[in-house]
């Protein structure tokens, strides 16, 4: 049972897989630091102040002034978290979206190039 569980950890697909996971969580870090560092200062900047992180709709309880309160307070909407998320999800998607795209421009550049070589040398 050791050996076999030493041959499915050990396989290639499984460390590229874990490499895969840190790297994968390396880069939400990277993002959440753009989007708290650099977007939401601009975007608020533009918006007149507005800090979406202390953002949130208060259902129950006495009126609070910050979201750590109004969640201790009672039931509590942070729509602001929600719109700090959102810009995350769409940096992310728009960097995938870029490296898919550069991705599979170079294979079919390279797809290409194999092809006219493939070609001149039956010619």
């Amino acid at each position: 049972m050791f050996k076999e569980f030493k041959e499915f950890a050990l396989k290639g697909n499984m460390i590229d897989l874990a490499i895969g996971v840190i790297i994968g969580s390396t880069f939400g870090n990277l993002v959440n630091s753009i989007v708290h560092d650099i977007l939401m200062p601009i975007i608020g900047l533009i918006t007149g102040g507005i800090d979406f992180s202390n953002m949130f709709l208060q259902l129950a309880g006495q009126p609070q002034t910050t979201l750590a309160e109004a969640r201790q307070a009672g039931a509590t909407i942070a729509y602001g978290n929600f719109i700090t998320l959102l810009i995350n999800f769409l940096i992310i998607a728009l960097v995938l979206f870029m490296i898919v795209k550069g991705l599979n421009s170079l294979r079919h550049s390279y797809e290409s190039k194999t092809k006219k070589n493939m070609q001149k040398k039956t010619e």
